[in-house]
């Protein structure tokens, strides 16, 4: 027998590490799916996230019991559970797919250990990523701080095709009669937001559907957030209920049937895999991102102790609609359009002057889809503090961006109740109207909360002194 380990691979479609075992049936004997719900892990866990994994979880199972076996899912911990496990089902290996924060090298470490002592074979594949962190490095033999270079050497590697499903053949007869914990057991309640459907066949109904369309105006109309032209996979690719290998040979297909201007939209999409694994690549080197700044200042950042304003912005209720409209949709779908996480993160950092590390925990604790390496660098660089960041004197002005990529304020009055009869030209200019205008057109939403142009040379301020004086 040998144990196959799920961890961020909720899936038995393009999974390297079950192929591999399924692969080796024959010589080691029949795979036994297993999951962990780990402790440890869970400590640093949310509601949202926790919702997607048992729901993609239940998914799961029923695809093992569909090919005549099952999930054996188990809570503790891993490095002694697994032995256990390894014993029980007189299993003589153990296979998993890597994951790369601190946390999971940590854990993966105690693991091999631990199967070390038993003398129980192990091993561990790439599947996360196309590439793993160091495979692509700058000439000189670094891993890459910028990502445009990381990525034109990401589009020109070859990329593996999807691995097989394993057969009804190559997995254990197994019945496991003990049901899946439900939330409150692990701890949780159920979260307050609205979570998207979870699973393989959900996930393969998305690609499908962004592949159709969306996938071909994506570089157009990705920044608008009423457009609908985002895929919605970020969750489906933090879980691993489908493959990453699934995903890039759907947009091959894509490209494949269109013309030049489409297959470079379908290319922009592609990009954002890259990102992705780009900043993979920089937690897995660095891993202090997690609580501290990339990038080194010779002064520290002067960050502001702004309870009120904090609590505002996590409310949605800063008197910036577009701001507030995205801070509302991840309190009530537990995800946000990816031009709003730009958005809010450079308000909380630039016009609050918030530390970032408040807005990645805020993140953290209610997006279903939170990666750390993808997460942490995108307040990072919001807060031009991180890899390739944007840089601290270009600040997002809230207005304008509502304006550019919400003209219709479509998205706005979708998430913002207390704005959904005003105008589009009024909602723009809150900043600019009167009180007694802003009374008139919508009593119950607030005032802007600061204001952006006097916020924006404080910022500047703020970093040129971090950066040992003013710009010469």
């Amino acid at each position: 027998m040998q144990l196959h380990w799920h961890r961020r691979d909720l899936r038995v479609s393009d999974n390297r590490a079950l192929a591999a075992a399924a692969e080796d049936a024959e010589r080691r004997g029949e795979v036994v799916p297993v999951f962990v719900f780990d402790d440890l892990v869970l400590e640093h866990a949310a509601a949202s996230r926790v919702r997607y994994m048992l729901d993609a979880l239940a998914e799961l199972r029923e695809r093992y019991r569909g090919r005549g076996s099952d999930l054996v899912a188990v809570r503790g911990d891993p490095s002694t559970l697994l032995v256990d496990l390894a014993e029980e089902f007189d299993a003589e290996r153990v296979v998993w797919n890597d994951d790369y924060s601190g946390l999971a090298e940590e854990r993966d470490e105690a693991v091999r250990d631990a199967l070390s002592e038993a003398g129980i074979e192990y091993e561990s594949f790439c599947d996360q990523v196309h590439h793993e962190p160091g495979e692509i490095r700058t000439n000189a033999g670094d891993p890459y701080s910028v990502f445009t270079y990381f990525w034109k050497k990401w589009r020109d590697r070859d990329k593996d095709e999807p691995y097989p499903e394993p057969g009804a053949e190559q997995l254990a007869s197994i019945d496991e009669d003990e049901e899946l914990p439900i939330i409150e057991e692990l701890g949780f309640e159920e979260p307050e937001a609205t979570i998207q459907s979870a699973g393989t066949d959900v996930a393969r109904e998305r690609l499908a559907t962004f592949c159709d369309d969306a996938i071909f105006r994506y570089a157009a109309d990705r920044d608008y957030p009423a457009r609908g032209a985002t895929s919605r996979l970020s969750a489906d690719l933090k879980w691993g209920t489908i493959g990453i290998r699934e995903v890039y040979e759907a947009t091959e297909r894509a490209k494949s049937e269109t013309d030049s201007d489409e297959a470079a939209s379908v290319e922009e999409f592609r990009s954002q895999l890259a990102w992705r694994e780009f900043y993979t690549q920089v937690l897995y080197f660095n891993q202090r991102v997690v609580s501290e700044n990339y990038k080194s200042y010779e002064n520290d950042v002067e960050w502001r102790d702004d309870e009120e304003g904090l609590q505002a912005w996590k409310d949605g209720k800063t008197g910036y609609p577009i701001v507030d409209a995205g801070m509302r949709q991840l309190r009530e779908e537990a995800f946000m359009h990816n031009r709003l996480r730009m958005v809010v993160a450079s308000f909380l950092t630039k016009d609050l002057l918030v530390d970032w590390r408040e807005g990645y925990d805020h993140f953290r604790t209610l997006l279903a889809d939170h990666d750390t390496g993808n997460d942490n660098g995108g307040w990072q660089w919001a807060a031009s503090t991180g890899t390739d960041a944007q840089p601290y004197f270009r600040v997002f002005n809230p207005m304008t961006q509502g304006e550019r990529y919400d003209p219709d304020a479509e998205y706005i009055r979708r998430y913002v109740p207390e704005l959904a009869g005003v105008d589009a030209d009024t909602i723009h200019s809150w900043h600019e109207l009167l009180d007694e205008e802003r009374g008139d057109a919508a009593p119950d939403y607030p005032d802007p909360i600061v204001d952006h142009a006097e916020r924006r040379e404080e910022a500047i301020s703020m970093f040129e002194r971090a950066r040992g004086g003013a710009e010469e």
